[in-house]
């Protein structure tokens, strides 16, 4: 049948369905694997991790390429499948075997240098749990879109499309599925959200407490007595206030070398998440004079004070 066939001329339209096609499938199953390793990285904690993203980003943008181009993807797809239908002389255009052979040579290529690639990190100390789930996951989204290339290779006019159906419904639940359990790893956004504003309160009372010591105390000698006389509208510090309430932070002083700094706070600090994974202390913003004695702010959630209490003989009062 394929010989009695004439072979179609590739219109502007096949051209882009199929190009769009391709790039959406590796971007797909790029995100699908980033969406993996992501996880596998959340979930197994490493004790040589210097930094955990208590925000999962990478989960984040994985589940977001996901949920956005891998529809595109279905969609472009199918309508290609119903134009085939409609015309089977289309499986003959040079322009899909060629995209489909490249896509088994760039999935090929891409299948051992991601394999090289843990292998080395493995090597290096990586764990091993993690280098055999990574590795598993390089396979499982390597080996599909390989052979659904393959499969799409070998469709001719004279052979039924319905060998598709199971495979691209096993994949679209697969990938469901992933995205179900990242967002569990993750947590809710709503959570997220709470996570950061909690992070600006820890980055205020820090900057708030080198204010109080660097520039307040150990140039006047003593503290101050509201938060307000620490404004100085010509080096440009102004006080913060709580990024969600407007409120300001509250403060308080019991000696003449003991203060206080209290805020409300949405959740325990992130020294722990939701999975028991511990955490890098949230950043504090640099006063450019470098660090007080006592940045710890783990906190509870709810209202938390912090009381300090400066050495002398740490920050001497320096005359000027």
């Amino acid at each position: 049948m394929e010989q009695t066939l004439t072979r179609p001329k590739t219109t502007p339209r096949d051209f882009f369905l199929y190009v769009g096609a391709m790039v959406t499938l590796y971007w797909s199953a790029g995100s699908l694997m980033a969406l993996f390793f992501a996880i596998v990285d959340a979930v197994i904690h490493d004790n040589l991790d210097y930094y955990v993203d208590p925000y999962s980003g990478g989960i984040r943008f994985a589940i977001a390429s996901l949920v956005v181009i891998f529809p595109i993807s279905l969609i472009l797809f199918t309508v290609l499948k119903r134009d085939a239908l409609k015309q089977p002389e289309r499986f003959l255009l040079p322009l899909r075997r060629w995209l489909y052979a490249l896509t088994v040579f760039v999935t090929s290529v891409a299948l051992i240098g991601d394999i090289v690639a843990l292998l080395n990190s493995f090597l290096g100390g990586e764990l091993t749990t993690r280098f055999l789930l990574k590795a598993v996951a390089v396979l499982v989204v390597a080996g599909l879109v390989f052979w659904f290339s393959l499969l799409e290779m070998k469709i001719k006019p004279d052979q039924p499309m319905g060998v598709r159906k199971p495979f691209l419904w096993g994949t679209a639940l697969l990938v469901l599925a992933t995205i179900v359990y990242g967002f569990a790893v993750m947590g809710s956004p709503t959570t997220i959200r709470k996570m950061r504003f909690d992070e600006r309160r820890v980055g205020d009372l820090s900057m708030l407490q080198n204010q109080i010591v660097f520039n307040f105390w150990q140039l006047k000698g003593r503290l101050p007595k509201t938060l307000e006389e620490l404004n100085d509208p010509i080096s440009g510090v102004a006080l913060p206030s709580d990024p969600d309430t407007g409120k300001g932070y509250e403060y308080s002083t019991d000696s003449a070398k003991t203060f206080s700094l209290c805020a409300n706070f949405d959740l325990p600090s992130a020294t722990t998440n939701n999975r028991g994974v511990k955490m890098a202390p949230a950043p504090v913003s640099p006063s450019g004079y470098g660090e007080a004695k006592g940045q710890d702010f783990t906190h509870t959630a709810g209202r938390v004070c912090f009381e300090r209490t400066i050495d002398p003989e740490l920050y001497p009062y320096t005359k000027r």
